[in-house]
């Protein structure tokens, strides 16, 4: 085929996909909702939905194998985090501080102790509730315990809660709770409420929210604890688009904390605490990422222009005047 009768291509900047009409690559643009605030791999820099596809590029197999990425990632990546370090010393350096322990195990306190002070300096709370059940066979979800923790991992909040149904499954193996935890040590349902939604609002009783509130599967939490918070000031590892998998499902926390944080957790007994702390260094680690600033943060991106003038832009402006579908924690630290 000859230059002049060749087809035009026209290639997404952004996935490197490949579309025979101009109009196909804008409508993949428009819905694909490409920006820098996307994972992507360290080395070919391919943007991804999540960082579960990140990790499937990185690892596919020898037979569909194209170009150099998983041999570079696989002598310079951190399995963790997903970058790319310029030599073996520098990623060992950098897995020191990714790789994180464990937390030790919440020394034994009067349960309805407040052990924190809520500041000025405090931006986010993570929270974690057990649940019980109640109910003919137990289905029904109740309240059981909770746990509040600060940015720096101490805890603000922790206490059993008395349940507000009879419970006819304490789901011992899970939560390690027993009928007398709960009679004798419990807070009323609605005292606690009220207790979580003043650390929330920085001590006032106004009801303006003044925290991010953070957790895994915060809706679960929230109606069990009959809570109602602004869902601008929610992060939810659950829900968060790039720690979701391949096909927009929620992972568990187990496996985030295994796959992004290097350790395992709820092995037994589930521990509040435990899951409070892992949350939130999940939380602090998408934070904390280093994405630049983009020409258009928020707002309908693409789908605010016209098509007749996508059509006219070439693929880098088009990814310029795209924006992200979510709103990226990164943009929590401005």
């Amino acid at each position: 085929m000859s230059p002049k009768t060749a087809k035009i291509r026209h290639r997404c900047v952004a996935c490197y996909k490949m579309f025979n009409r101009r109009q196909h690559l804008v409508e993949h643009m428009k819905i694909s909702h490409h920006s820098l605030h996307q994972p992507r791999c360290g080395v070919c820099f391919k943007h991804c939905k999540s960082f579960e596809s990140v990790r499937e590029h990185l690892n596919v197999p020898d037979h569909l194998f194209k170009g150099d990425c998983k041999s570079i990632f696989s002598e310079r990546g951190c399995s963790l985090c997903l970058q790319i370090f310029d030599d073996a010393t520098a990623l060992a350096h950098h897995q020191n501080k990714c790789l994180l322990s464990p937390p030790l195990p919440l020394p034994l306190v009067n349960p309805t102790r407040t052990l924190g002070v809520v500041n000025s300096r405090l931006k986010a709370v993570a929270i974690d509730c057990e649940m019980v059940g109640g109910g003919d066979d137990g289905s029904i979800d109740l309240c059981a315990s909770i746990c509040l923790v600060d940015e720096d991992e101490h805890v603000i909040f922790s206490t059993h809660v008395q349940p507000q149904l009879p419970v006819t499954d304490y789901r011992h193996k899970v939560t390690g709770l027993t009928e007398e935890d709960l009679k004798n040590n419990g807070m009323r349902l609605q005292d606690v409420r009220e207790k979580v939604l003043t650390i929330l609002c920085g001590g006032h009783n106004d009801g303006v929210g003044r925290l991010l509130l953070v957790g895994h599967d915060l809706r679960h939490d929230m109606k069990c604890l009959k809570l109602q918070y602004p869902s601008h000031l929610l992060r939810d590892t659950a829900k968060y688009v790039p720690l979701m998998k391949t096909n927009l499902v929620s992972q568990s926390l187990k496996y985030l904390t295994r796959s992004y944080l290097g350790y395992k957790i709820q092995c037994g007994k589930h521990e509040p605490y435990e899951d409070c702390v892992s949350v939130m260094r999940l939380y602090k680690k998408m934070r904390d990422q280093e994405h630049g600033k983009a020409e258009k943060e928020e707002g309908d991106g693409l789908n605010s222009w016209k098509q007749s003038d996508l059509e006219k832009m070439k693929p880098e402006e088009l990814y310029h005047n795209s924006t992200s579908e979510y709103r990226c924690w990164c943009l929590d630290r401005r």
